[in-house]
């Protein structure tokens, strides 16, 4: 039994040994090959592919591009270049004459050259500019975003509004459509297109920041749209437009410390300048009514001191002598609380509503004189102009 044990423990000893032996020497005899395992193949999911901007009108999604409303108005507006001869006072100096003799008469003439924008909303030709953009020029140059060019003539201007009509002989022009600026909104979004310091046309965006903008002393008759989008020189008589490229203004004025845009800029509402413009054309004249006052705003303090029993309406300061306010029966101290049945309440909306008026209509001009309240009949006359508005060359 013994021999047997002492042989099985030697047998043990020598596989052991023989094992560490295989196992250090070779050790891939003793790894066992897994079976193979088969997994299935994951689909491959492509990226998103880039996606376009998209112009969103009217659909409460808010808007990515507004490139199809600057492709359908940037055509219509134009760039426009105003020349007059400079005004040469030495010529006419007889001690330069003395030194110079004749050849101060031979010098050639010095231009003043100006810049600005217009924008055509006729076929026939008929461009909006402002006035101030070409007043005094003897030679108009419009520039159509095609290349085109051509020598325009002024058919009629109105400086109370700022308001040139300008026309241009030339085919198949394009037409920029009128907006619905009575519908026009503070925050809708608005498009200012023009030629900013004549470094070509810009399209330029913002919202509208204000309306009915009065008493800034640019015009006589003011009735502006406010607009942070970017209006420079240069930008004046292009377009304000909406975000379907329609035409809800004429770029005017801006507020500036510097001459750039600070974010606060004006624009001529298009139903002003339409009116304007159809009168100029018509009759080459814009008429308007009068009544003959020098109106001033009525304001607490002054109302105090008059011991007056409204607190609102505009005060008559001045009438003009044998005016029709005169002849109605207006006097100085009388304030004026509505015109022909619309109230009034600054300067601004009494020379609106009058301007509205036509020529020899009787109107009625409620004023509150002391403590009684009296209705007036006017006699509305023609508003004097400021100087010939016709224009036509």
């Amino acid at each position: 039994m013994r021999k047997a044990w002492l042989l099985f423990s030697q047998t043990v000893t020598i596989a052991v040994a023989l094992l560490f032996v295989v196992a250090t020497l070779k050790p891939g005899w003793l790894k066992r090959t897994p079976d193979p395992v088969v997994v299935a193949a994951q689909p491959v999911v492509p990226l998103p592919a880039p996606v376009r901007s998209v112009s969103l009108i009217g659909t409460g999604t808010a808007m990515t591009s507004y490139a199809s409303a600057a492709k359908r108005a940037s055509p219509a507006v134009v760039s426009i270049t105003a020349s007059r001869v400079a005004a040469r006072p030495r010529n006419e100096d007889p001690m330069f004459r003395f030194f110079f003799g004749d050849r101060a008469r031979q010098a050639p003439e010095e231009r003043q050259v100006g810049l600005g924008s217009g924008v055509i909303v006729s076929p026939a030709g008929y461009l909006l500019t402002n006035n101030h953009v070409i007043d005094g020029a003897d030679d108009v140059e419009v520039m159509l975003g095609d290349g085109r060019t051509a020598h325009a003539k002024t058919i009629g201007t109105d400086p109370e509004s700022d308001i040139a009509v300008l026309k241009i002989d030339l085919d198949k022009l394009p037409v920029i459509d009128f907006g619905d600026v009575d519908h026009l909104q503070v925050g809708d979004v608005v498009l200012a297109i023009g030629n900013p310091f004549g470094v070509g046309q810009t399209v330029t965006s913002g919202i509208v920041s204000a309306l009915g903008r009065n008493s800034l002393g640019i015009n006589i008759f003011e009735n502006f749209i406010q607009t942070d989008a970017a209006i420079n020189p240069g930008n004046s008589g292009g377009a304000l437009v909406d975000v379907a490229g329609n035409l809800l203004g004429i770029n005017t004025a801006i507020y500036s410390r510097s001459g750039g845009s600070l974010g606060i800029g004006f624009a001529i509402p298009v139903s002003t300048a339409r009116q304007v413009m159809e009168s100029l054309i018509k009759e080459g004249r814009v008429t308007r009514g009068w009544i003959g006052v020098e109106p001033r705003d009525l304001t607490p303090e002054i109302a105090k001191t008059l011991d007056l029993s409204v607190k609102q309406g505009v005060l008559i300061t001045g009438v003009v002598q044998n005016g029709p306010a005169s002849e109605g029966g207006l006097q100085p101290g009388d304030v004026v609380l509505r015109i022909a049945g619309a109230p009034v309440s600054n300067t601004p909306q009494l020379l609106n509503a009058v301007a509205a008026l036509k020529p020899r209509e009787t109107a009625t001009v409620s004023v509150q004189r002391g403590a009684n309240a009296l209705d007036l009949k006017v006699t509305v006359g023609q508003r004097p102009p400021l100087r010939p508005t016709n224009l036509e060359r």
